[in-house]
């Protein structure tokens, strides 16, 4: 039986890495992605990945990337991680630059990616019965909060191609999860979105018990590619106990009520 290959963006931190751990953990051959080659080399070093240095908002670095994965073997499966958020400002106080980031390292990179990739996961499903594309939004793309609107439009943007991908591709054995984290404690995401404050970056999680971790987010990834192929996770929104809603989290130790 073939071995599975899988690429995975984002792949030098947070829920990328553990994605590219998990999978390999499972018997998956994986291509990390990123723009940041040294952490993909220490990856690759630890855990037998193969990697490929792109930035995914640049379509010459796509067709790269295309290009490379053509000349070196099957692609079963995209898992796309790669995105971000950058400011916390309310509507009227939102800079431009920052929202123009969010939407093309959210929706365009996604749509780069996945058009360049499509051809080969066509020939992978074609010879190996089925082939998957896994795309990780946020519970951002689901509901709205002050201070959120530029990210909540980014990954409802994401969200909304993953819907409209997965009617386009109706009738082919290509399977399209979405995977929408609520909390998720890693080292990177809130510190990059407020600026490289770690203060404010930790008092997001203080008092949080058990946030997500990107390892939560990796083992379900693992789960749905290694699911049976005729099984599709449309959508999976995933919180920690904590966070009832997007909007109301619970700080301080978890109790049942009356003790």
């Amino acid at each position: 039986m073939t071995t599975r290959r899988a690429v995975v963006t984002g792949a030098s931190s947070g829920i990328g890495e553990a994605a590219v751990r998990a999978l390999r953990a499972s018997g998956w051959d994986v291509v990390g992605v990123a723009r940041r080659a040294e952490r993909l080399q220490t990856l690759d070093s630890e855990v037998g990945s193969a990697s490929f240095a792109a930035d995914l908002t640049r379509t010459a670095d796509v067709a790269a990337l295309a290009e490379h994965l053509a000349a070196t073997g099957p692609v079963h499966a995209l898992v796309h991680v790669a995105g971000g958020a950058r400011g916390a400002d309310r509507v009227e106080d939102g800079r431009a630059e920052d929202w123009r980031w969010m939407f093309e390292a959210n929706v365009l990179s996604t749509q780069l990616v996945t058009a360049a990739l499509l051809p080969l996961l066509r020939e992978a499903a074609a010879s190996d019965g089925h082939a998957d594309t896994v795309f990780v939004t946020s519970t951002a793309a689901q509901i709205a909060y002050p201070g959120g609107a530029g990210y909540n439009a980014a990954k409802a943007g994401e969200a909304m191609l993953v819907h409209a991908l997965r009617l386009e591709l109706g009738g082919e054995p290509i399977r399209v999860v979405e995977i929408a984290p609520g909390m998720v404690h890693t080292p990177e995401f809130t510190l990059n979105r407020l600026g490289g404050d770690a203060n404010a970056a930790e008092k997001v999680y203080e008092d949080v018990e058990n946030p997500l971790t990107a390892h939560d987010v990796a083992d379900v990834i693992a789960y749905a590619l290694n699911a049976p192929g005729h099984v599709n996770l449309d959508l999976v929104t995933m919180r920690p106990v904590a966070q009832s809603a997007a909007h109301q989290l619970a700080r301080g130790p978890l109790r049942p009520r009356g003790h």
